[in-house]
């Protein structure tokens, strides 16, 4: 019997393996209802009593060695096992694979972030709008080339409807159902029948500014841009405003911001005039005010609007407005740290 524990001890000692199949079928074999060592056991329980003592102690330590062996065995498979797994705590796409945000988003999120430490907040509309609030509301004549369809995109059904030209359709119907005062942005789409060019698109972006209470003044909308300039292209930027005409604000205003490419002293892009255009601003009409159900001598307000392609362009030195249209992932990728 002594001879079996001294060859058991050394199978024990000598195995190894990582395969749970493997280490399984060993302690079943050694340790097993029917293993060599449970055998073992049951035949010692018919050894004579004055060998007992001698054949007890090496085969306890012959069971604690099977043991011990097959808990080592199996923890160092599981590590194995572990490491061939994917570790989950990583991330699930590689980082050279994720995208950012669209430069687009990026200016629009930042012109809201500025406006909104002023107290506005977003407003949305639909893009398919009636003629309502997108031309009559707006005070735009029957006649204005606005309306012909070489400048709009009507739809057939229903008649008289189409894609929106500007987002101050969005303001229209906000004005119908708040009462002042209103402080908002109106970010979207918009949508004009041009030729697509590096300069020009048939849909782009917009986002328009309203703000409507009483004793609202020109010179609030002058510091309120002013504020608006001067964190988005710096504190150095410098602004005019020069006369203007649009149909639902008198008086009305261009505003302009010197060129940053080469700060006011003329280039390609600012046609050597040292400025760049950037928006659109005025004094609501009264008669706008009235057509949406406002009060126009109790209550004044500014509205101003804006291309974020435009700024876009301005902000990174992106010369073709088409790029940001087309998914070209050579552009994109570019932006990725932005």
């Amino acid at each position: 019997m002594i001879h079996r524990i001294n060859e058991l001890t050394q199978q024990i000692e000598a195995f190894a393996s990582t395969d749970p199949k493997a280490i399984e079928a060993a302690r079943i074999l050694w340790l097993g209802r029917k293993g060599q060592i449970t055998e073992l056991f049951e035949e010692f329980k018919t050894v004579p009593p004055e060998q007992k003592k001698q054949l007890g102690e090496p085969l306890n330590k012959l069971k604690i060695n099977a043991q011990n062996k097959i808990e080592s065995l199996k923890a160092s498979a599981s590590q194995v096992i572990s490491n061939d797994q994917e570790d989950f705590s990583m991330p699930a796409v590689p980082l050279h694979l994720i995208g950012s945000r669209h430069p687009i988003s990026m200016v629009k999120h930042q012109i809201i972030d500025i406006f909104s430490k002023l107290g506005f907040t977003v407003s949305d509309g639909p893009e398919i709008e009636d003629d309502w609030h997108n031309f009559t509301a707006l005070n735009t004549p029957e006649d204005h080339p606005a309306r012909d369809m070489q400048d709009t995109f009507y739809l057939q059904d229903p008649k008289g409807w189409m894609l929106r030209t500007q987002t101050s359709s969005i303001q229209v119907r906000l004005m119908e159902t708040q009462k002042p005062p209103i402080r908002t942005l109106s970010p979207g789409r918009v949508y004009r029948n041009e030729a697509i060019s590096a300069r020009a698109h048939c849909q782009f972006h917009q986002i328009e500014g309203l703000y409507v209470d009483q004793s609202v003044s020109f010179a609030d909308l002058k510091q309120t841009l002013s504020y608006f300039i001067h964190q988005f292209f710096g504190a150095n930027a410098r602004i005019r405003m020069r006369p203007s005409f649009f149909p639902f604000t008198e008086p009305s205003a261009e505003v302009d911001v010197s060129c940053s490419l080469c700060e006011g002293k003329g280039c390609n892009v600012c046609k050597n005039s040292g400025w760049l255009e950037v928006m659109g601003c005025g004094m609501v009409d009264p008669q706008v005010f009235e057509n949406c159900g406002i009060d126009s001598k109790r209550y004044t307000g500014f509205a101003f609007g804006m291309g974020i392609e435009r700024l876009a362009m301005l902000k990174f030195g992106i010369k073709d407005l088409r790029l940001f249209f087309e998914n070209d992932l050579r552009f994109l990728n570019q932006f990725r740290s932005t």
